[in-house]
Formats: C-alpha cells, sequence, structure tokens
C-alpha cells in the first residue's frame, strides 16, 4: 500500500523541544507511524505528558529533561536512544527561538545567544547522534528552520540570521552525510503555538495574521509534525540538503510589527 511509505516502524526518534508545539506534535506523529523516541525539553511534566500518549500509540518513549543551550547536556540524549533502544535512526532538531528586538538594540550577547541556541545545539546534537546512525541504516535528520531566514523584516536580525544559518547549515550537512544520512529542514511559517501567543489571545491581530496569509489561515503543529515525518519516512528517501517550506505560501511577513524608521 502506499501509506507504507510514510511508515517508520521499528526506528528510533530523538526529538527535541518535545514538551509541547511542533515538538510534541512531532513527537506523536513518528510514534503513530512506529517509532519509539527520546523526548526532550525543559519542563519534565510537560514531557510526561508526551510520554503517556506516545504509550497511548503502542510506543516507547524516554524522557530526558534537558536545557540544551548547555551542550554538555546534549550526550545524554544520545546516550539514552543507545541505551535504551540500541540505535538511532532520525534526529529532529526543533529546540530554539528569540524574541524580536530592533537593530540597534540588539546587542552582541544576544545576537550570539540567537545563533548558539537555534545553530551550535543544532550542529552538536547532530554530530553526537550521527556516529549512532551509522552503527545501523543511517537515518534522517530534520532541523526546524523559520520562514524569516528568507524572508524580511524588522526586529529580525538576530532570530532571522540564525535560522537562514539553520537552513544552509542543512544543506551542508547533507552534502557531507550524504548517502547514509539525509539532512534537511522544514521553513516553518506562522504556527500556533505557544510562541504566537500574544496573537493566538488577540482576535485583532489574529484575523490580520491570517488574511495576510495566502491560505488564510495560520499554521498547526500538526501541519509540519506531517512535513517531519514525510522527510524521515521512505516516502522522502529521494530528498536531502532541501528546505521544506510549510508556511501558507507566505512570501512577505504577515504581522509587521510596525517599528520605526530609525
Amino acid at each position: 500500500m502506499i501509506t507504507s511509505h510514510f511508515l517508520v516502524t521499528d526506528q528510533v526518534a530523538i526529538v527535541t523541544g518535545a514538551g509541547r508545539g511542533i515538538g510534541r506534535a512531532t513527537a506523536l506523529a513518528l510514534a503513530e507511524a512506529g517509532a519509539d523516541l527520546v523526548i526532550s525539553a525543559r519542563s519534565p511534566e510537560e514531557l510526561d505528558q508526551v510520554r503517556l500518549a506516545v504509550e497511548e500509540c503502542g510506543r516507547r518513549a524516554v524522557v530526558v529533561p534537558a536545557d540544551l543551550s548547555d551542550l554538555d547536556q546534549i550526550p545524554q540524549l544520545v546516550g539514552a536512544a543507545k541505551s535504551e533502544f540500541g540505535r538511532c535512526d532520525i534526529v529532529v532538531n526543533n529546540v530554539g527561538g528569540s524574541f524580536p528586538r530592533p537593530l540597534l538594540e540588539t546587542s552582541a550577547a544576544m545576537f550570539e545567544k540567537a545563533f548558539h541556541f537555534n545553530v551550535t545545539t543544532a550542529l552538536e546534537l547532530s554530530k553526537a547522534a550521527i556516529p549512532l546512525m551509522l552503527e545501523g541504516d543511517g537515518g534522517s535528520i530534520v532541523n526546524i528552520s523559520s520562514v524569516i531566514g528568507r524572508l524580511t523584516d524588522r526586529g529580525f536580525a538576530a532570530y532571522g540570521t540564525a535560522k537562514a544559518a539553520m537552513s544552509h547549515l542543512t544543506r551542508l550537512m547533507a552534502t557531507e552525510c550524504a548517502p547514509r544520512i539525509r539532512v534537511n529542514a522544514i521553513g516553518v511559517g506562522s504556527t500556533a503555538t505557544s510562541a504566537l501567543e500574544m496573537v493566538l489571545t488577540n482576535d485583532e491581530l489574529r484575523t490580520s495574521m491570517e488574511a495576510n496569509t495566502p491560505l488564510r489561515r495560520l499554521g498547526e503543529p500538526l501541519d509540519i509534525a506531517l512535513g517531519v515525518l514525510y522527510l524521515c519516512s521512505p516516502a522522502g528517501s529521494y530528498i536531502t540538503g532541501k528546505i521544506l517550506e510549510i508556511d501558507g505560501g507566505l512570501n512577505q511577513p504577515n504581522l509587521l510589527l510596525g517599528l520605526p524608521d530609525l
């Protein structure tokens, strides 16, 4: 059956930022498609809820609470995959984020923090996982990037630059990891997660964003999770080094911050 190409039966996936939003939806999508998981985030309570949901899918999830901005905590995720499952087939680098800030108020420390949290963590987790992936059949790495990595808007010098770097890191990693490990990214558009809480609780702002999105709605975490599943599954086996844009058709920002001219 054609749907069998979207299964990842008995594979093992590491998913970061898995306590809520896109990470949670991704963990559950992979579990429903047959994977066992190592899930990580800062909140043990949120991870425990995800673990229970994974178990309801008939799969296992190992919880590893961690703040991955501390690079010393990264090896424990790969260690859990090895000790609990003996393999790793999929890595989803979902952790990241940064608040908008006007250019002249973006300090060097803020800029470097955004780069570290969004890009360096993905690089280091991938490097830690690749040797274990190569002990098996190889696998797939998916980096969660953003539409602001290719669009321009005021206030996003740090975050937008970091996500642009993540997108190109994806292309560079794909070249080095081929042919046994595929590396792709998703360029995420405005998605209804806690990061957009200000918008989701303001009907006027939400209506404006939806009106300025070609598909006239915000994304849902499941929209992104399905893209991850596609890239990780046999259905995406001829894809590497690409950025899959799941953004509602955006070609310009859909919520201007209204920052004044300098």
